[in-house]
């Protein structure tokens, strides 16, 4: 019934995707600004849906034996502007390096031309059961390099 109903889905421009992002009440503080925590949060779901975009399926590595998934080891936020209500905001991400079990992603959160937040997130690949780092799935970094 209503299967035309999808969720957001980003772009790439290049080696770069961009998501987009809506400013809902909730995300707002009592200045009526986004909290700080929240860009994270919008940083996050561009992540997820940059790893969907290039092919691989998180969920698929999640439910395997063994249980794969990413973690966040280290980030960087530089807080440049805030966003406010109702701004219909871009969240771009891309992986600038990897090696190993880890990848160093950036991105970018803008208001039309207005630059609002920089981060730079180090991630580690890790077996969830194992609860160790293992080398980032081949079929991810071929996905990165085609781009």
């Amino acid at each position: 019934m209503f299967d035309e109903v999808l969720p957001p889905q980003g772009k790439f421009y290049g080696k770069v995707f961009v998501f987009p992002v809506r400013v809902y009440y909730e995300d707002t503080d009592a200045g009526g600004i986004v909290y700080y925590a929240n860009y994270l949060r919008f940083a996050e779901r561009a992540r997820t849906e940059y790893i969907r975009a290039l092919g691989c399926n998180q969920q698929e590595a999640l439910e395997s034996e063994e249980k794969f998934g990413f973690a966040v080891r280290h980030i960087d936020v530089d807080y440049k502007a805030p966003a406010v209500l109702d701004d219909a905001l871009a969240v771009t991400c891309e992986i600038r390096e990897y090696a190993g079990a880890t990848a160093v992603m950036f991105q970018q959160i803008w208001r039309g031309e207005k630059l609002l937040v920089e981060i730079e997130v180090k991630v580690a690949y890790l077996s969830l059961s194992r609860k160790r780092p293992v080398r980032l799935p081949q079929s991810l970094i071929e996905a990165v390099e085609k781009l």
